[in-house]
């Protein structure tokens, strides 16, 4: 992400550079989308993140408490590689395999590459889970329109308990408090992804130095301030590490809010990588 990409109207939730409001509570889940390269150089520099050492769990508690998630929401959760399927130009839709509808795969989205996660393959096509509304949308593609790829990382997020826990295949990484959305403004359950990265849109350190835009929009929200969708972001607690604390707290519009400490470890997920919402 960098300078050639033009600059696209405010991403919903979050305005642009220099546009954005200052009123902590009315940051609900998205992201700006104009890239800085001075930004991601400063977000390159920062400490390591998923893949450090020396905070390993049992190895039996992430597969456990996944079967738990599993028992619990009713979703067909899964531990292990995900296939991620790059898009590499806008793809017609299809139903099924060889069934033609409207509607595009479009090879971007707010103007970053488009890479999907793989929910089947057949041969010469592909089953992808798709960025826009409404969630949990899913499409067919020629398989020649896209390159594989893949990903071990897999982030669930529990709205019972408040925490977000980061696989890495089989193993748990680190699970954590987290602040999520309120029973009028909440966060969707369901399955989604990493869409993409990007810094921050403004200086506020609350934030943190970057935001993860996830696939899931607003149930609740359709259009903030005009921007047309209302997109989760997982992103710093913005002021509200006490209320977070250490069992987490509903706190936000729908976006997902984490101790600065925690959010770093997510520094380095790709884009596609696996989002698992249970309720």
């Amino acid at each position: 992400m960098g300078s050639p990409r033009p600059a696209p109207r405010a991403l919903p939730l979050i305005r642009l550079r220099g546009q954005v409001r200052n009123d902590r509570r009315h940051w609900a889940a998205a992201v700006c989308a104009v890239a800085a390269v001075t930004a991601v150089a400063v977000w390159l520099s920062l400490p390591a993140g998923p893949t450090r050492s020396g905070d390993r769990p049992s190895a039996a508690a992430g597969p456990a408490r996944h079967a738990r998630l599993v028992a619990r929401a009713g979703l067909r959760l899964h531990l292990g590689m995900t296939e991620l399927a790059t898009i590499l130009s806008t793809s017609p839709r299809y139903a099924a395999p060889g069934v033609r509808v409207a509607g595009q795969v479009p090879a971007t989205w707010w103007g970053v590459q488009s890479v999907l996660p793989v929910a089947a393959i057949r041969p010469g096509w592909l089953r992808v889970r798709l960025a826009q509304r409404p969630n949990g949308s899913l499409a067919w593609i020629p398989a020649s329109d896209a390159t594989l790829t893949s990903t071990p990382y897999q982030i669930v997020i529990d709205l019972a308990t408040m925490h977000l826990t980061l696989y890495d295949g089989t193993r748990e990484v680190f699970t954590a408090p987290a602040g999520i959305g309120t029973v009028t403004d909440p966060t969707p359950a369901g399955q989604y992804f990493v869409a993409f990265t990007e810094p921050p849109p403004d200086p506020n350190p609350g934030y943190g130095p970057f935001i993860l835009v996830t696939s899931a929009h607003s149930p609740k929200i359709s259009d903030w301030d005009g921007s047309g969708d209302a997109v989760i972001g997982i992103h710093g607690p913005l002021g509200e590490d006490q209320e977070i604390g250490t069992t987490g707290a509903r706190i936000s519009h729908g976006c997902i809010r984490l101790h600065l400490a925690a959010l770093l470890r997510l520094r380095g997920i790709p884009p596609g990588t696996p989002i698992d919402i249970v309720s």
